[in-house]
């Protein structure tokens, strides 16, 4: 990525470091139903990182909406918010290194309180809230730091098998300076027993792997009698990356 304005940092030419495979689940996860066609049916290649993948264009504050941070009033009627238990979600972006990551572009989409998706194709009757949208972006600062303002998402439902719940969740977008870097995970909430209950979870075979997804409650981050906070970091590459749903063969 380019050096950071104002730092000794040089900028990075080469391959990124591997994946480790035996971290992240495989692609084909028969109980996750939609893995079966999903999934590659050859052997993988690999290919070296072009100039294009780690070089790109830079996102600035400027293309930031005032409330893009903040999915309780971003799609409400003014003087109303989202219906829902109030929360904030913040943390940092960081390499393999430990290292933050500034300048990358967050978006996050989610389920309303009930459960329910601004979709058109959701079909669940969990009712739709006029005042949530459920979208949002923001831009890591300096240090590769972020944080939103929301409402916790419900669980809800899904056709995988008779009886499967998506645990509450919110999914996270996340560009780097090139726009072929684009990875996307979920973020899930410390204590939810549908997590270990969820087939797509259950994909990932390893316990620790898992803990890296779930969002840690944060008291001491809290606005007292406004909003709870919960604590979620990713990291982007190496063997402590977060698990990453559409690059598991690395960025």
């Amino acid at each position: 990525m380019p050096a950071d304005a104002g730092s000794n940092r040089r900028p990075e030419t080469g391959a990124f470091f591997q994946r480790d495979r035996s971290w992240h689940p495989p692609a084909l996860t028969p109980d996750y139903k939609t893995s079966v066609l999903r999934s590659p049916q050859k052997a993988l290649l690999a290919f070296d990182n072009t100039a294009s993948e780690i070089t790109g264009p830079v996102f600035g504050h400027a293309i930031l909406g005032e409330l893009d941070d903040d999915l309780i009033h971003n799609f409400a009627k003014p003087g109303e918010s989202a219906i829902g238990e109030r929360i904030i979600v913040y943390g940092r972006v960081l390499d393999e290194r430990g290292v933050g990551v500034s300048g990358a572009l967050l978006e996050f989409w989610q389920a309303n309180a009930g459960g329910r998706y601004r979709h058109k194709k959701d079909g669940y009757l969990a009712p739709l809230d006029p005042n949530f949208g459920g979208c949002g972006r923001t831009i890591t600062d300096a240090d590769g730091g972020y944080a939103f303002r929301t409402v916790k998402p419900g669980p809800y439902p899904w056709p995988n098998g008779p009886n499967d719940w998506r645990p509450s969740h919110i999914h996270f977008s996340v560009f780097g300076h090139g726009f072929a870097q684009r990875l996307v995970t979920q973020m899930y909430f410390e204590g939810d027993p549908l997590i270990w209950r969820c087939p797509i979870v259950r994909g990932i075979r390893d316990k620790a792997a898992v803990e890296t997804l779930i969002a840690a409650l944060d008291m001491q981050a809290t606005i007292p009698f406004d909003a709870r906070a919960y604590k979620f970091d990713i990291v982007l590459r190496g063997r402590r990356a977060s698990l990453f749903e559409n690059r598991p063969e690395g960025n």
